[in-house]
């Protein structure tokens, strides 16, 4: 039935592109060519009909952020697990579904983990971020790969793509950091127009850091020990090429990706232990392309294609850590992924998309007794639009079937798994003249359990079935600009929410404590409000301020097991209020800089009692920077101070954060 079934998919897409391609392509269009590409890359945020956040552009460099995790801090309804420091761990989690229910899509294609579900945001760098957008549900739009509809929540991460002036050929940036924990971090970025239809772009990063800070330890006798943070050093290389053309009515991109990394593992200060040797080396490849096609105003195309590989060696040794067990693993991952969309606008208002997608997974280890799994996966997505005047409406359902393979002697797979997920969307527009939109949406979707979930040696359940998310979100966008008045732009946005995890996979122990394995278990109930607000000012002719502030409420609990003690209690690690703040200040070639990050009080465990008491915490950042025109390019310099006001603070307990540090950067571009 599998098979049949893919192939009955690919059949149908080469029938619709051989049958609808050439009857379209027929129709003239060279007027509305261009017109497609500038509406997507500048839809601003209140026409969407799906919560979204974004930072572009000149926002995401006056952020005091390292990485893309850093710069997430500064969304509403976002949580950071940070395992300590530049060199630490760091996942994403948004509205307490968990990470794995996060999609992360650089350049449209989803970023894969398929062993652990979790891609490490750490080793994402801003230096050549042109966007970072956060969709709760899901993109809203219909035109996309099937696998855009399969997330709880979306993380979209979009390069720099170039753009050249008619007498431009080359654009160069060079960009060199440093400052506190030894950091140094050259990038270049070279951008040449090959003609007027392509152009090429290199990107190259090292980063090197210690990982070496200060911070404070207190324990329960009640004194206060200072250490420094050992074993967080970080040596990575990071290089992008890419090929970028345009088409009649269209275009297509061509990207390769490579990141090497040697790093240690901070780890956890437990029992006054303040040293840590384990070691983990990185490399990650992917190759990826796509191509789109408006072949007339009714028909247009979208496919995308990509071999990606991950190698991880992960090393614990007891001689120089006698707390460490002997660990020397490896693991390898290679995955394929093809997908073809295919749109037809029925009429001005309706359109409809149908997508498919077909990915295949492989992990290989050398652990003792491994299952060597194999996933194939194929998606199948049908959505609907409707525009009208006042009222945009959208609905979709995602078909998935999932088949595993294991290559070891008397291995189990786990069985077929086919699930079919609805999602619906609804904007309204009740004023004309204002500016003023409603929204609703109620998604339905799930997460496969992770290879590991199934198949790692004595810990995996191959019995597991997945988790499943309900989300249903009402809210609400503001917008006003002013011309008379200081403020000249506000943006506003509320929504009220309420989720619910079904059959959360968790680990539990065995009869052996060194055996544990992992079972379906868990309910878990968020209600939640989140709100966001950014500003424009303008005072005289020279001096700008813009501001951006996010709140989040969120009562996240668990409602596993109704005779435990602790039932209803706050899941780990979410607090019941954060938010953030930014300001922006410009003044000629000045530009200064303040953010703000506020956590609040939150448990390290379900059981909400004192000993597992996470203290709030705050951050403040500081930068101030000057543009300067330098022959035929512009230099820019940046002093930064994070942690202003040197606060102590763990993220995850037992991980303590950087406390005060520097940073200087300079940037030229030509």
């Amino acid at each position: 039935m599998y098979k049949q079934f893919i192939k009955d998919v690919l059949s149908l897409c080469i029938i619709l592109i051989g049958i609808v391609v050439p009857v379209q392509s027929q129709s003239r269009l060279d007027s509305l060519q261009h017109l497609d590409e500038v509406i997507v890359t500048v839809r601003r945020i209140q026409k969407e009909v799906i919560p979204v956040q974004e930072l572009s552009g000149s926002q995401l460099q006056r952020l005091s952020s390292h990485n893309v995790a850093d710069a997430l801090r500064y969304f509403s309804g976002i949580q950071i697990k940070d395992y300590g420091g530049v060199g630490g761990l760091k996942t994403v989690n948004i509205r307490s579904m968990g990470t794995n229910h996060v999609g992360v899509f650089y350049d449209g294609i989803e970023l894969g983990n398929a062993q652990n579900g979790q891609v490490d945001l750490g080793r994402f760098s801003l230096d050549n971020m042109e966007t970072v957008t956060l969709y709760n549900g899901q993109k809203s739009a219909i035109f996309q790969p099937a696998k855009d509809f399969g997330s709880a929540g979306s993380i979209y991460l979009q390069s720099r793509t170039p753009y050249f002036k008619p007498e431009e050929r080359n654009h160069v940036r060079a960009t060199f950091k440093t400052g506190s924990f030894g950091v140094v971090n050259p990038a270049l970025l070279w951008e040449h127009k090959i003609s007027d239809k392509v152009s090429s772009s290199i990107s190259a990063e090292y980063m090197y850091t210690t990982g070496k800070y200060k911070f404070t330890y207190k324990v329960k006798e009640g004194y206060d020990t200072t250490a420094v943070r050992q074993n967080g050093d970080v040596n990575a290389v990071r290089i992008e090429g890419g090929l970028f053309g345009k088409i009649n009515g269209g275009y297509w991109r061509a990207k390769g990706y490579f990141y090497n990394s040697e790093r240690g593992y901070p780890g956890a200060i437990v029992r006054n232990k303040f040293t840590h040797e384990d070691r983990q080396w990185d490399t990650n490849t992917f190759f990826q392309g796509s191509f789109k096609k408006d072949f007339s105003q009714r028909y247009s195309l979208m496919l995308n294609a990509k071999y990606a590989y991950d190698y991880l060696h992960y090393l614990a040794d007891p001689n120089k850590d006698e707390s460490l067990m002997y660990t020397d693993n490896h693991y390898y991952q290679h995955e394929v992924y093809l997908s073809a969309a295919n749109r037809v606008n029925i009429f001005p208002w309706w359109s409809v998309n149908v997508s498919a997608d077909y990915q295949f997974n492989l992990l290989n280890a050398d652990l003792k007794d491994f299952a060597y799994p194999r996933r194939n996966t194929a998606l199948v997505a049908g959505a609907t639009a409707f525009d009208f005047d006042k009222v945009k409406m959208q609905a979709s359902v995602l078909g998935t079937i999932v088949h595993d393979n294991v290559t070891k002697v008397d291995g189990k797979a786990a069985e077929d798994k086919v699930q079919w997920t609805p999602t619906a969307i609804v904007s309204y527009r009740p004023f004309s003249e204002v500016d003023f939109n409603l929204r609703a949406f109620y998604k339905r979707i799930f997460r496969m359990p992770t290879l590991n979930d199934l198949y790692y040696t004595f810990v995996g359940n191959t019995d597991l079935d997945p988790e499943y998310t309900n989300q249903y979100n009402v809210g609400f966008t503001y917008t006003k600009n002013f011309s008379d008045t200081w403020l000249r732009h506000l943006e506003f946005q509320t929504d009220v929410y309420y989720n619910e995890v079904e059959n959360k996979i968790v680990a539990t122990p065995t009869s052996n404590f060194f055996r544990w394995t992992m079972i379906n278990l868990g309910l878990v109930k968020i209600r939640g409000v989140d709100v966001a607000v950014q500003t424009g000012w303008q005072f005289g002719k020279e001096l700008f301020l813009n501001g951006r502030l996010n709140y989040t409420y969120q009562k996240a609990q668990d409602f596993t097991d109704k005779s435990d003690e602790f039932y209803g209690g706050q899941i780990p690690y979410i607090p019941w209020h954060s938010g953030s703040a930014a300001l922006n200040l410009n003044f000629r070639n000045w530009e200064a800089n303040y953010s703000f990050i506020y956590t609040g009080e939150r448990y390290s465990s379900s059981a909400n009692i004192p000993v597992n008491y996470q203290l709030p915490w705050y951050t403040s950042d500081f930068s101030v920077a000057r543009n300067q025109p330098l022959k035929k390019g512009d230099l820019k310099i940046t002093l930064e101070v994070n942690n202003l006001f040197n606060q102590q603070y763990e993220v995850v307990s037992c991980y303590p954060m950087p406390g005060i540090n520097f940073k200087a950067i300079v940037k030229y571009s030509f």
